[in-house]
């Protein structure tokens, strides 16, 4: 773990701006914060979110979760959340390393594994916290040491992915980790009437049409899709709206009420009540704070934004 520290801090070191830092590899980042920091509203894709020093939580819904040094955040299935850093300084900063999971990657390994990870009966909740220390850590070092070799990119980081899938699927947590990602899980037909919802979210969407999707009744679905989000069905989609609100707001700056009839509002007053009551500010005051005093950065992914909350 002293090692992964040294490698970020000399990566971070040499990179011009602030974080958070894009890299070479496609989809991964490196977050140094030198100081606690407020809230920020991002999607999670699958993905993990590694510890090297620090400390952060993070909330899905009514749930939050704790993850510091040594520990890294799973995230299988894609939602909205809110996150921030609790633990740094400058002696010691929190460094975090965020990377996307191959989710082809880990139903290949899954497929090579003798004995086949143990599936849990039911569907669960699409993010945890485990370990990292050991072979896992191991492999984040190599992730960052591969960033001075660009050419080798493309040829190593499948192998490393390869290897983080087998510990994550061979460790305590595989049987959970196997039932989010692979395509034989209990969990797969609510997360594809999740992704029919993620795509349309500017519609006005059916519970039964969704759970028709997932074969499964409305109240059965209403339940899994719960459990595996932490949130309701319209409480995930009025998340993505206010999210894709904001964002248009911050990099196009269109209006306040342009951006409520773009997401799918019909009323502006609600639009404007439940984005004060999501990110504490009316969308005009929330978008100008941004745009004039707060930092924000442009993903790799243009439908995303990584963005800093006022304190």
């Amino acid at each position: 773990m002293d090692e992964l520290v040294q490698a970020i801090l000399r990566y971070t070191a040499r990179q011009p701006g602030e974080s958070p830092f894009m890299t070479e590899i496609d989809r991964m980042m490196i977050m140094r914060s030198d100081h606690p920091k407020p809230p920020s509203h991002l999607i999670f894709r699958p993905s993990m979110c590694v510890v090297a020093q620090g400390a952060k939580w993070a909330t899905f819904g009514g749930d939050r979760l704790e993850y510091r040094q040594g520990e890294a955040l799973v995230i299988g299935v894609e939602t909205p959340s809110v996150g921030r850093v609790v633990e740094a300084s400058p002696g010691e900063p929190c460094l975090v390393l965020a990377f996307e999971l191959d989710l082809a990657i880990m139903r290949s390994v899954a497929e090579a594994l003798d004995p086949p990870p143990h599936l849990s009966g039911e569907a669960g909740c699409g993010v945890l916290v485990t370990d990292f220390r050991g072979p896992l850590a191991d492999c984040a070092l190599r992730l960052i040491r591969l960033l001075d070799s660009p050419k080798a990119i493309s040829v190593l980081y499948p192998i490393i992915m390869r290897e983080i899938c087998y510990w994550l699927l061979t460790g305590p947590h595989g049987g959970d980790i196997a039932r989010l990602t692979l395509a034989n899980s209990l969990s797969r037909p609510v997360m594809h009437a999740l992704h029919s919802l993620r795509d349309r979210f500017r519609e006005t969407v059916r519970i039964e049409e969704l759970a028709a999707i997932a074969r499964l009744s409305a109240s059965a679905f209403h339940r899994q899709f719960e459990t595996l989000t932490s949130m309701t069905p319209l409480q995930y989609q009025k998340q993505l709206r206010l999210l894709e609100a904001r964002r248009l707001m911050v990099s196009t700056a269109i209006s306040a009420e342009t951006a409520c009839f773009e997401v799918g509002y019909e009323s502006p007053s609600q639009f404007s009540r439940e984005y004060s009551r999501m990110f504490g500010a009316s969308p005009k005051r929330d978008a100008m704070a941004m745009q004039t005093g707060l930092r924000w950065k442009q993903t790799s992914d243009p439908s995303q934004l990584i963005v800093e909350d006022a304190a």
